[in-house]
């Protein structure tokens, strides 16, 4: 009687807020326990740089400069990640509040696939841009549910709170449209007139117009001219575009396997039955056509405006949209389960406990990754510390092999869950900026000499030929070569 008094009633908000902290705790936490540099940390922890405001990110840079006291960013992990979830939970505890207004256990549960959206993982394995990029997710959160006491206060606490997501990683421009589209489903659904509605979308439009306003006066100057490069006429940018969401679509279909596939297909129906029960005002076609609108939108804003830039990014990071897009399903599933009983929403959590243990087995494949790379750094930093000519070198060329064929600790779990292997996106597993950590610091990476690193060993016998590599001397230059994965049937998943 306890347990089903306290399923059905009525949370206050601290209440909310700790349910929140715990589940948005609990994802992250395979990756704290993994602790493995991801990508960019290893330059970033070796010059402790920030180099985000190049990058059209220059928030990024003050947060660090903040919160670590100093004009750079030596590397604090976990801390960032864990003040990050602290805010998450806020922001979603607020969000819970503007959904739902006597929010109970199960309505708490359709917010939450903003934190445990599956492909969110890769953004939160990075110990710098982690808690950057989810901090943007909170400040788009909070420019949401924002509601001043004037009509010039909401628009312009939004709109800074806008801006001060974009300028922590543009991607969260996707998050925040498309939970403009929430609220749109939203007030239809509680028949709000239709003045109401455009008077909504209007003020949404005009927040932000002006935090991109305020982004192009604040960081937008310090962007590399490059990475804002739109798709041309002359590269046929629809086509361009068709090619770029199909890659997409083949990406977000690696989730969908065995269990998986059952599970969101189960929620994908829900959420259609929860369209039903979206009821616009009577007599009002267009209501229900912007309802179905909507949802298309939501699943183009799946990776959203990284569509329309000439250098596009597939990976799992920069599909942030994907987390409002289970939100709306979560949603309308929510409204569909609840007509049928009022215990019938906490369901919602067989979704949620599956996004959990997908955290938990990539958090393994990180500890996986990290387990090798660190028992070939400390076998190439022994060759090289027992060679004196190695030693005296005045440089050493390391010249990475891309392969994704070396992990093969995990190959089960990417045979069973191939969406690991995406969200992971490591394809090497020795760089320059490691070997310092050995005490090592005359190798440098091989595009500090480029054509010339093969060109310089080639004819010549190695010094050291090991499983994972080949190292040569010609006099006092020294060349570091990766192998190739063997090839063979065990290696293959």
């Amino acid at each position: 009687m306890r347990t089903s008094a306290f399923l059905e009633r009525e949370l206050s908000q601290r209440q909310v807020a700790l349910f929140y902290l715990l589940a948005t705790s609990l994802y992250v936490l395979p990756l704290i326990l993994a602790d493995f540099p991801y990508i960019d940390d290893n330059w970033r922890s070796l010059a402790a740089g920030n180099a985000w405001a190049g990058q059209g990110r220059l928030f990024a840079d003050w947060f660090y400069q903040a919160l670590t006291f100093t004009g750079a960013a030596p590397n604090i992990f976990p801390l960032p990640l864990l003040l990050a979830s602290v805010a998450m939970s806020l922001a979603l505890t607020r969000l819970a509040f503007h959904y739902f207004t006597e929010p109970r256990l199960a309505s708490c549960l359709v917010a939450l696939p903003l934190w445990y959206n599956p492909f969110l993982l890769q953004n939160l394995s990075y110990q710098y841009d982690g808690a950057v990029m989810a901090l943007s997710m909170v400040a788009v959160i909070y420019a949401i549910t924002f509601d001043g006491s004037s009509r010039v206060q909401r628009w312009l606490v939004s709109a800074v709170l806008l801006a001060l997501a974009v300028g922590l990683y543009q991607i969260s421009l996707n998050v925040f449209l498309g939970l403009c589209g929430v609220e749109l489903i939203r007030a239809i659904h509680h028949r709000l007139p239709r003045a109401d509605i455009w008077r909504m979308l209007g003020a949404k439009l005009a927040q932000l117009g002006l935090a991109m306003l305020i982004y192009s006066v604040t960081a937008y100057p310090f962007m590399d001219s490059r990475r804002a490069e739109l798709l041309d006429g002359s590269a046929r940018p629809l086509l361009q575009i068709g090619i770029n969401l199909g890659r997409v679509l083949e990406k977000t279909g690696l989730l969908l396997h065995g269990g998986y596939a059952w599970v969101f297909g189960v929620l994908v129906l829900c959420a259609l039955v929860g369209v039903t029960c979206v009821r616009p005002p009577r007599k009002s076609g267009f209501c229900a056509l912007l309802v179905v609108l909507t949802l298309l939108v939501l699943v183009l804003l799946v990776p959203g405006m990284t569509l329309l830039f000439r250098d596009f990014n597939e990976g799992a990071r920069t599909l942030m949209g994907f987390g409002v897009l289970l939100l709306a399903l979560f949603y309308l599933a929510y409204l569909a389960l609840a007509a049928g009983h009022r215990r019938l929403p906490l369901l919602l959590v067989i979704p949620l406990l599956a996004t959990l243990s997908l955290s938990f087995a990539y958090g393994r494949v990180l500890a996986m990754q990290k387990t090798f790379a660190s028992s070939a750094l400390y076998s190439l930093g022994h060759d090289i510390a027992e060679r004196p000519g190695l030693r005296a070198a005045k440089r050493i060329y390391l010249s990475v092999t891309y392969s994704d064929r070396w992990l093969v600790g995990a190959a089960g779990s990417f045979e069973r869950l191939p969406v690991l292997h995406y969200l992971l996106n490591v394809d090497y597993y020795m760089l320059a900026e490691n070997l310092p950590a050995m005490g090592i610091t005359n190798v440098v990476a091989e595009r500090e000499r480029r054509n010339a690193t093969r060109v310089g060993y080639r004819g010549y016998p190695p010094l050291v030929d090991s499983l994972y590599y080949r190292i040569y001397l010609i006099g006092d230059y020294g060349f570091i070569v990766m192998k190739e994965p063997p090839h063979g049937r065990w290696l293959q998943w």
